[in-house]
């Protein structure tokens, strides 16, 4: 049995998430669909990180157990006519059989996006949360350091959550802001703001309920210094809101 490793990027949009489920459209369901199409057996595909519904990647990386004498760059180049414009492998390499592309992860890095104003653009608004009222960066920035290093964050975990050890390690946590972004090579005009994060593993919407809170510090309703409250209680229900899926992006799986 071979193991093909493929780098994928998708607008997670449309779909329920990665994870593959009874109804509705999910990355992996498509995926497994189209490789089983060509290969004609049943499909093993798992990926580094399980994205939720309407989280983009930019980077995901995911392995296909299969028999088949194929070539990686030909079952690439095959996958690619089959699948909807909104994934695709950007990438396909043959791995050992015992890789394991979550476990053998070191670092995952992903990044969200903000735009504050009143006219976003419509180009962006599958990819960016719009929030009307003005952030204090430096607030944010400040109250950001509290989570680097390794903590119990349970404070930003989602139920659900089918991680039994909520100690996670953050590598780094910067907040900045773009005045333009470029889109076709043309740059939109406003203001953005990129909050990036790199850990060794993250908890089920573990990014965007720092971002949540993040904004709320940025807002005035927490104080920045409620961070350490926040992770010595492990109380979700302290923590800000959960921000909406369209803006995280998975940037990156360091091996």
């Amino acid at each position: 049995m071979r193991q093909i490793q493929l780098l994928l990027a998708y607008n997670g949009t449309d779909y329920q998430g990665w994870q593959q489920q009874k109804t509705g459209r999910t990355i992996q369901g498509i995926l497994c669909e189209t490789i089983q199409s060509i290969t004609s057996e049943h499909t093993r595909l798992t990926a580094a990180s399980r994205t939720d519904a309407g989280v983009h990647a930019l980077g995901q990386v995911a392995v296909v157990r299969t028999r088949s004498g194929l070539s990686p760059d030909v079952l690439m180049r095959a996958c690619n006519a089959k699948l909807p414009d909104d994934i695709r492998i950007l990438q396909a390499t043959e791995v050992h059989e015992r890789f394991s592309p979550r476990y053998r992860a070191r670092r995952k890095r992903y990044f969200y996006m903000i735009f504050i104003g009143r006219n976003p653009s419509v180009f962006f608004r599958h990819y960016v949360w719009d929030i009307k009222a003005q952030l204090d960066l430096d607030k944010m920035t400040y109250a950001a350091q509290y989570l680097l290093g390794e903590h119990d964050f349970s404070c930003f975990k989602a139920s659900g959550c089918g991680s039994k050890r909520p100690v996670r390690t953050i590598f780094s946590l910067d907040i900045t802001t773009h005045k333009s972004m470029n889109f076709m090579k043309v740059p939109i005009k406003g203001h953005f703001i990129r909050i990036s994060v790199e850990a060794d593993a993250f908890l089920r919407h573990m990014v965007r309920n720092i971002v949540g809170t993040l904004v709320e510090i940025g807002r005035g309703t927490m104080t920045p210094d409620i961070m350490t409250d926040l992770l010595k209680s492990r109380d979700r229900k302290r923590a800000g809101p959960t921000a909406p899926a369209k803006g995280l992006f998975l940037e990156k799986i360091i091996y």
